[in-house]
């Protein structure tokens, strides 16, 4: 064999996409490089604060606990649970936003879409509003007469906890 093919089951994949690909040959050996970008999408139902976005990172939380995406990551969906987004731009600066809850989507084609029902950046918190909504939610939890209505007090108690968290430690 003249030639030694190297391409990984992530780039077989992407062949049917030939922007993602260039193609490196020489007498010896044929490799496929993928350039490393990542889009990133990331709304709400009030403001878009990323259209496919070239970034290099962004760390998501999440039901099965807070995971960073990078290009190439395994195509996923995960529900995101109350929390910080972190997103890491290719110039180097990180910006972060609160977010209540919302879906992430992680395509094979290294675009990620974050659509979340709230999300504001980490800098416009106010930790006593947060501080007074967790006292609003435990008193509705403790007067709630329905599942329903302590589910809904439960859920804006994880809420608040998340908020006050991320006022305090920007996670």
């Amino acid at each position: 064999m003249n030639s030694v093919v190297r391409v990984g089951l992530s780039s077989l994949r992407r062949l049917n996409n030939p922007s993602n690909l260039r193609i490196i040959a020489s007498p010896n050996l044929v490799h496929s490089i993928r350039s490393y970008a990542m889009s990133l999408t990331f709304a709400s139902p009030y403001d878009i604060h990323y259209k496919n976005a070239d970034v290099k990172q962004v760390d998501v939380p999440s039901f099965s606990g807070t995971f960073g995406i990078l290009p190439d990551h395994v195509p996923t969906l995960a529900v995101i649970k109350p929390g910080v987004v972190t997103v890491f731009e290719n110039e180097g600066s990180t910006k972060k936003y609160f977010v209540s809850s919302g879906t992430v989507t992680i395509n094979d084609d290294s675009s990620v879409q974050i659509l979340a029902e709230e999300a504001v950046p980490i800098e416009h918190l106010d930790i006593n509003a947060a501080r007074e909504a967790l006292s609003h939610a435990t008193a509705e939890e403790q007067k709630a007469q329905t599942p329903e209505g302590k589910a809904e007090a439960k859920i804006a108690i994880e809420v608040s906890e998340a908020l006050i968290k991320a006022c305090e430690t920007g996670q």
